[in-house]
């Protein structure tokens, strides 16, 4: 592939990334304020979104095969928790920006769970087998993540079990 239609097509991949979780936001923000059909319209068009997403990064070769999709979620959450994000969080900290503080640190968190997750996933894939899991819990306001056994609250923010989105 040409470098500038692989670079165009990389930016293309990151904008209709951003613009799917934007509207699905939206969508949220739109549901919280009484306009069901308006945040409908904002999950279908945030789909849409996903398909040129999905495409760009199909034809970027990003999307392989599942044990390489694997370690490139594990390659991907490590290198949040090790380099991204701590700098990320050295630089709120710096300015004293506290929203962002909480932001990262709540990442951080998530991500370190996220990474033994995959770990554990890729072991299964190995063996040619699926994850054994009946649940998938995920806290609405820092991403704790945890399979089977939803806590009484989350163990990173404090929010109530009953918050927990079921997956």
């Amino acid at each position: 592939m040409k470098k500038m239609t692989e670079k165009n097509l990389q930016d293309a991949f990151a904008g209709e990334s951003m613009a799917h979780m934007k509207y699905l936001a939206f969508s949220d923000e739109a549901a919280k304020a009484g306009y069901p059909n308006l945040a409908r319209l904002f999950q279908a068009i945030a789909y849409a979104e996903r398909v040129h997403a999905t495409n760009h990064a199909r034809n970027l070769g990003l999307i392989k095969k599942t044990l390489t999709n694997i370690q490139s979620g594990i390659d991907g959450e490590d290198y949040e928790i090790d380099e991204m994000y701590p700098a990320f969080l050295a630089v709120a900290e710096l300015q004293g920006e506290k929203g962002a503080q909480k932001s990262m640190h709540y990442a951080i968190e998530a991500e370190k769970i996220h990474s033994d997750m995959y770990k554990d996933a890729k072991q299964s894939v190995e063996k040619e087998e699926d994850l054994a899991l009946d649940s998938v819990y995920i806290c609405p306001v820092c991403g704790f993540t945890t399979i089977d056994d939803l806590p009484e609250k989350c163990p990173v923010c404090g929010v109530p079990a009953e918050k927990f989105r079921k997956f």
